[in-house]
């Protein structure tokens, strides 16, 4: 039996979905188990037979981490401790979600950051992940890390989203252009993190997965027009102009990675998985938001 600990965030939501399609048995929790508190975990699992757990769940406000420190590392520290300690007492496998943000970004252009090369966290939000990731390495053996980044999925806020609300806005849209990474499809990740259990692998430790090629925020929302005028999110006589700037010109309470580009090599070789390109992982989100346009129009709304 599979225990999915944060269903109800934007990559648990598309695991459960894939657990639920493939018919695959497994208990499901979110915010009604507080990580950051063991005995919780204790209380839900105790009389449970657990193969794998798959950790969706995360402090993920990146600039209100600035702030929150105790709470992100509540989470993104302790309760990750809390889970790995569970694992361990019953020997469970471990699935852990963690980011792009544990390295500084200073990475050259010409090579992507593999899973071992050094991490070096610049806001709250990398620094509590990494704190977690080396919980799991002091507690467990059996673990999959999967560092990840730029996360878009149909349930929960993302760039796409904030891209399509700005575009029935306004008719000019500033959007930084000198941070370079690639966007992840929730979907295709909770592929990925099921085929490491349908293969009953032994192969643990780090692993990277995002979408393949490289762009920028600038580029990735002139995609988004595109496609989103294409399939009628735009209105055809609307024209909106996005325009580059650089991080200086828009400052955040968090500093940014300028590069976080994962390699994906390893994850390839090791499970064989085919990865798509992140503009092919778009069209699909945007036809899936179309065709889900009902319950999801809030989302677009705010």
């Amino acid at each position: 039996m599979i225990w999915l600990i944060g269903n109800k965030g934007m990559l648990g939501n598309d695991v459960e979905k894939l657990l639920k399609g493939r018919g695959i048995a497994y208990w499901a929790t979110d915010k009604e188990v507080d990580i950051g508190d063991y005995k919780s975990l204790e209380k839900f699992g105790k009389d449970k037979k657990i193969k794998w757990i798959i950790n969706c769940s995360g402090y993920t406000k990146v600039d209100k981490a600035e702030e929150e420190i105790d709470e992100a590392f509540r989470i993104n520290k302790d309760g990750v401790r809390n889970i790995a300690l569970f694992s361990a007492k019953r020997q469970i496998r471990f699935i852990h979600i963690s980011t792009d943000y544990v390295f500084d970004g200073q990475q050259e252009e010409t090579a992507a950051y593999n899973e071992d090369d050094r991490t070096n966290p610049i806001n709250i939000y990398g620094k509590s992940k990494l704190a977690g990731e080396e919980e799991i390495k002091k507690i467990l053996e059996k673990y999959f890390i999967i560092r990840t980044a730029w996360l878009c999925g149909l349930q929960g806020n993302n760039f796409i989203y904030t891209m399509l609300r700005l575009f029935k806005e306004r008719n000019l849209v500033n959007v930084v252009e000198d941070q370079w990474g690639s966007p992840t499809y929730t979907v295709d990740l909770a592929g990925a993190i099921l085929k490491v259990i349908e293969d009953d692998s032994v192969s643990f430790g780090i692993y990277h997965f995002t979408n393949e090629s490289m762009t920028s925020w600038y580029e990735f929302a002139k995609t988004i027009y595109k496609k989103a005028k294409r399939l009628g999110f735009v209105e055809s006589n609307k024209k909106v102009e996005i325009q580059p700037i650089k991080t200086e010109d828009y400052p955040k309470a968090a500093r940014r990675p300028r590069y976080s580009v994962l390699s994906k090599e390893k994850i390839k070789k090791n499970f064989g998985i085919k990865i798509r390109d992140w503009d092919k992982a778009l069209e699909d989100f945007l036809i899936s938001l179309r065709e889900n346009r009902e319950g999801i129009e809030s989302r677009v709304e705010k």
